[in-house]
């Protein structure tokens, strides 16, 4: 039998929201001109299957292709790079917005600033983002990978001249390791997407860093004569992803936001344990995190998301690895017409929970509680491609987690 998704409305109390002004729409602003100096830096395709919504009883739906990412086949480069250049701006005492891609690749730059060693945990697609900034700009990265990562992130991680090693720990352990190694060499650096206390600022740049996705998407819309999304989908590991899209759309829409639904690995999900707990206060999650979603694979959240969430997310949904297998398939072979989107096991999962949702009447409860009908507008992240093409294959060829 299938094992079913959970769901929790958020019903937890309302903190002062101090961190929703992390992803200001001025913050984003500069985040995406810094990333229209790279000359790698294109607009991602937004999908949009009319046919899928349709069959699903939706109104539309969008997909942020993110596979088409500087060439990287995930999003998570665009948090990686910002954070860097707040960085240096601030080892610079200058403002982001004076530098750019030809500044920072440039001899004057290495005159003023030197060489930093950048630290950072991965599952890849976040370790292959910092190394290929690091890469780019004349910096140093060492990456921690957890146990059960896939050759194949290493070798592409690796192949961005950074120094990389596979643990015998989880995520959030090489987390810790990081920021231990980086405290100990001169000039070293944690770019990590997730916060503890006394470690904000980076992973507050890399969620605006983010925020160029979630603007992107919002730009896409309005030209489709689209306007507002009515709901926003949006997967989660430590929460920053999540935290960044939330945040940005609340800050764009402040008197009429979409409804937001949080998703995540259910072996891992730490902010569905937090909202089921109905307090605000944060929980963890322990062990190995076996997923296939590998990049949600995170127990512990980041403080400055949970923050957010806590504020402004709608829905928390914890689920089992057939929902992102489902997703990839959905999404591979769509309806006649609906363009196919080569989505990774961490970034289908909002295919997949969307499809149980509308179709299953099991989720019924959840559906009418948010309003999901042939008027919604839904708008959903695929944030890596096939990143790992022998899983991706095994997945969507060879039917793997499969649901019945």
């Amino acid at each position: 039998m299938t094992e079913e998704m959970r769901w929790v409305l958020n019903q937890m109390p309302a903190s002062d929201d101090r961190h929703l002004s992390v992803m200001s729409i001025d913050n984003v602003s500069k985040a995406c001109a810094f990333h229209r100096s790279f000359p790698q830096y294109a607009i991602t395709p937004l999908a949009r299957l009319d046919g899928m919504a349709d069959r699903l009883g939706l109104g539309a739906i969008f997909i942020k292709d993110e596979s088409y990412r500087f060439g990287l086949n995930a999003f998570k480069v665009l948090g990686g790079s910002f954070a860097m250049a707040q960085y240096i701006a601030s080892e610079l005492g200058k403002d982001v917005s004076e530098l750019s891609y030809d500044y920072l690749t440039g001899s004057q730059f290495r005159q003023e600033f030197g060489q930093s060693t950048f630290f950072t945990a991965t599952d890849g697609n976040h370790g292959r983002g910092v190394a290929w900034s690091a890469n780019k700009l004349g910096q140093k990265a060492v990456v921690h990978m957890p146990k059960g990562s896939s050759k194949i992130r290493f070798d592409n991680i690796a192949r961005e001249g950074a120094q990389v090693t596979i643990e015998e720990v989880n995520y959030d352990d090489c987390v810790r390791m990081a920021a231990a190694e980086a405290a100990r060499v001169e000039h070293g650096v944690v770019i990590q997407d997730t916060a503890w206390e006394g470690y904000e600022e980076i992973p507050a740049w890399i969620m605006q860093g983010y925020g160029t996705m979630a603007s992107e998407a919002s730009q896409q819309l309005r030209q489709q004569k689209i306007g507002r999304p009515t709901h926003v989908l949006v997967q989660a590991g430590v929460g920053s992803l999540a935290g960044a899209v939330v945040g940005y759309f609340a800050n764009l829409y402040p008197d009429d936001p979409p409804k937001f639904m949080i998703i995540e690995a259910r072996a891992a999900d730490c902010l569905y344990q937090g909202a089921l707990a109905g307090d605000g206060t944060t929980r963890m999650v322990a062990g190995d995190l076996q997923t296939i979603m590998a990049g949600l694979a995170c127990g512990e959240p980041n403080t400055i998301s949970w923050d957010i969430l806590r504020n402004h997310a709608d829905a928390f949904l914890s689920c089992p690895d057939w929902v992102s297998a489902k997703g990839m398939r959905m999404l591979a072979a769509p309806l006649k017409g609906d363009p196919a989107v080569c989505s990774g096991e961490s970034g289908a999962v909002g295919m997949g929970a969307i499809a149980a949702v509308m179709e299953d009447d099991t989720y019924k409860e959840l559906r009418e509680a948010l309003g999901l009908d042939r008027s919604s507008q839904v708008l959903m992240f695929s944030t890596e491609g096939d990143t790992d093409p022998d899983k991706y294959r095994k997945i969507v060829w060879g039917g793997e987690y499969a649901t019945v």
